[in-house]
């Protein structure tokens, strides 16, 4: 097979490459989810859009080329798949870095994009002065809205539309959900969590964990819901998760336990810590708190209002900016064939887990891949 050499220069606006990458491994450097490419494309939204780009380059794809730069994987208990112990993320990062030096790619920090000219080619704003590269095609990956720490912005949005690229402003995903929490459970129980619960919301449903915040709920269950009730905010039309308690009981179970128990014993019974009998007595009428059968529905589907999600700057990712109509199946823009758009500045969600990481890798390795049969074309 013949190489197609492209000469690449990356321009970056900070001072180095790479700081959402360090930022997103401090929780855990969640790089992938174990999914098989069929299984894997359906959790991004909308699904069509990145099939191509997830089947060419999925999870097994991505771990072969870290493996190929020296950095071994594993997948964890969930199915999540982490760099070997002793990896840090900006062990991974330099790997990374070095591969680039390898392959002759050229990395310019502190250089901003800061609009287009009459060609609609990118204009480039350093310390000394502004510059159009010349190239044969531009490969945008602005980012989305969250992690301002890292830099990221929407300045650039105002930039796409003035050369008739439609976009959408930015809004937050995988991120906490703001809940008028009573005194009671604000005052005395905010950062515990509620271990081993199901979230449904919209007919979807949610295992794992939250944590009870001052202004509401985070936590890795609550994440993915963000999206459903971001969509249900935005048809002013209420919104409202359920939360089972004990997923692994059923309702019948439950009433066994506690059907010849005092009401007062209820809570120890089923082994509830106190901020979830807290919650449970506030989303419930002192009738139905002192009954058991209303008691074990309750553990079994507490509905909870939303009154809004959290902003941007705390968000994990966003949805918004480029729109997928402006683009081509190789992600390049319609009007303007020789501009590439790839990941979170395109209007696209996915949960957290390692989707995100995965969806910019996939959809980096298909323009790639699209860019060197144009190069063999030429």
């Amino acid at each position: 097979m013949l190489s197609h050499h492209l000469n690449v220069t990356i321009y970056e606006k900070g001072k180095t490459i790479g700081r959402k990458y360090l930022v997103a491994g401090k929780g855990g450097f969640n790089l992938a989810h174990e999914l098989d490419h069929d299984s894997l494309y359906k959790k991004y939204t909308p699904q069509e859009f990145l099939k191509n780009a997830i089947q060419n380059f999925g999870v097994q794809e991505l771990r072969n080329w870290y493996q190929t730069i020296g950095i071994e994987t594993f997948v964890g208990s969930s199915g999540r798949i982490f760099p070997k112990e002793g990896i840090s993320p900006a062990n991974v990062l330099r790997t990374i870095k070095a591969r680039l030096k390898d392959q002759s790619v050229e990395i310019s920090t502190q250089h901003e994009f800061v609009g287009f000219n009459k060609e609609q080619k990118p204009i480039i704003r350093n310390a000394e002065k502004e510059f159009v590269p010349s190239a044969d095609y531009y490969l945008f990956s602005l980012g989305g809205g969250s992690w301002k720490v890292t830099g990221a912005n929407s300045d650039w949005l105002n930039h796409f539309e003035a050369i008739g690229v439609s976009i959408q402003p930015f809004q937050a995903s995988n991120c906490g959900l703001n809940i008028s929490w009573p005194t009671g459970i604000s005052n005395f129980h905010t950062g515990k969590p509620l271990k081993n619960i199901t979230i449904c919301h919209s007919g979807q449903s949610i295992k794992g964990e939250a944590v009870i915040s001052s202004y509401g709920l985070e936590g890795n269950a609550i994440y993915p819901v963000s999206a459903w009730a971001r969509e249900s905010l935005q048809k002013q039309i209420s919104s409202t998760i359920s939360i089972d308690f004990k997923p692994q009981l059923t309702e019948a179970a439950i009433y066994e336990k506690i059907k010849s128990v005092k009401p007062k014993n209820f809570s120890k019974a089923l082994k509830l810590d106190a901020q979830t009998s807290s919650i449970i007595k506030h989303f419930t009428t002192k009738e139905q708190f002192l009954n058991q059968g209303e008691f074990a529905k309750a553990i079994k589907k507490i509905e909870i209002p939303i009154d809004s999600l959290r902003p941007i700057e705390e968000a994990i990712s966003t949805v918004g900016g480029i729109g997928i109509d402006n683009l081509n199946a190789d992600f390049s823009i319609k009007k303007h064939p020789h501009l590439f758009c790839i990941g979170e500045m395109v209007n696209w969600d996915a949960p957290t887990g390692g989707f995100l990481l995965q969806g910019c890798f996939s959809m980096g390795a298909w323009a790639a891949k699209e860019l060197a049969g144009n190069k063999k074309a030429d």
